[in-house]
């Protein structure tokens, strides 16, 4: 029978259960993608508060998104892993608002923080200069907060349109985590209004901020190219080619998510899809945006050598 958000005590998510002979690999998968998150951003988090060499723009904005990272991949995954190891697949009513709600503000923060990153590398790049001054540290914490703030408002605009819609007595949700989309799929009433909520979020949070990133590395790449050593030219090149990966990756898979076609449904691919965006791209961030980095390993050396237990670790950053 229908019923509003709070009829409902428990919510049962299907996850892979459709995948019997594959559960226990994504389970594993999931698990190291979980536990390689939280090391690599703690890591990342650690060293640029205690090397005052890492104080600057591009760390400031790094630490942020390490830190929704570790709350991306902790709202989605840790969920579903605790669930499959205790066999209940269950959530709260409270709980799944809190996860879905988690989920949809970190992945909007981070779709405005990671256009401001690409900015912020554009002006060093191309502006060098002028770099201190443009990005001095008064604008760069409003950029971080204002990313913040734009993820967290857009989610709980999202997350209030679906809470009061009625459902339709299904409290099975076809998926691991509690996916809007997915939970939409559970209301029997007109959904108009909340897809165009929705359309018209994900238009301002996916393809804007994904043009504002290809043209910010459209002229940083025209910058390399001036670049007359062959050498510094395929290191540039190698590093922008990493983060562009990271890019496509993360907006690509939202993309064809929440801007997909209504008729279109594609609920298996979906839950796939989430695994890429909420699981293996906060894996690749610290890897890709940092722990490559020269300035990164000497801070990470600094701090190894401080424990002289860790002098084994010392060689393998070298």
């Amino acid at each position: 029978f229908p019923g509003n958000w709070t009829s409902v005590k428990v919510f049962f998510f299907l996850g892979f259960s459709q995948y019997p002979k594959v559960q226990v690999i994504i389970f594993v998968v999931c698990l190291l993608m979980c536990l390689i998150t939280l090391l690599g951003n703690v890591i990342l988090i650690s060293i640029t508060i205690l090397d005052s060499h890492l104080h600057t723009p591009m760390y400031l904005f790094l630490s942020n998104l390490s830190f929704l990272d570790i709350w991306y991949t902790s709202s989605a995954l840790t969920p579903m892993l605790a669930n499959f190891v205790s066999g209940r697949n269950t959530i709260s009513f409270s709980g799944c608002a809190a996860q879905m709600y988690l989920s949809l503000a970190m992945g909007s923060t981070e779709c405005v923080l990671l256009s401001m990153m690409a900015y912020d590398r554009y002006v060093a790049i191309c502006n060098p200069l002028r770099y201190p001054v443009i990005m001095n540290r008064r604008t760069c914490v409003q950029i971080a907060a204002g990313s913040w703030m734009t993820g967290c408002l857009t989610a709980l605009v999202e997350t209030m349109s679906v809470l009061p819609l009625s459902l339709c007595g299904n409290s099975i949700i076809n998926h691991f985590t509690c996916e809007i989309l997915a939970v939409l799929k559970l209301v029997c009433v007109d959904t108009s209004l909340v897809q165009l909520i929705m359309l018209v979020i994900s238009v301002l949070l996916l393809p804007m901020p994904m043009l504002l990133i290809c043209i910010s590395y459209a002229f940083i790449l025209t910058s390399i190219l001036r670049i007359s050593s062959v050498e510094g030219r395929s290191k540039a090149f190698s590093t922008c080619t990493a983060h562009l990966m990271v890019v496509v990756l993360f907006y690509g898979t939202a993309l064809s998510m929440y801007l997909k076609p209504s008729a279109v449904d594609s609920q298996e691919i979906d839950k796939f899809m989430a695994l890429v965006y909420a699981g293996l791209t906060p894996m690749l961030n610290p890897i890709i945006y940092s722990l490559r980095n020269k300035e990164v390993k000497v801070a990470l050396k600094k701090l190894l050598i401080r424990n002289p237990f860790n002098t084994a670790c010392i060689s393998i950053l070298k």
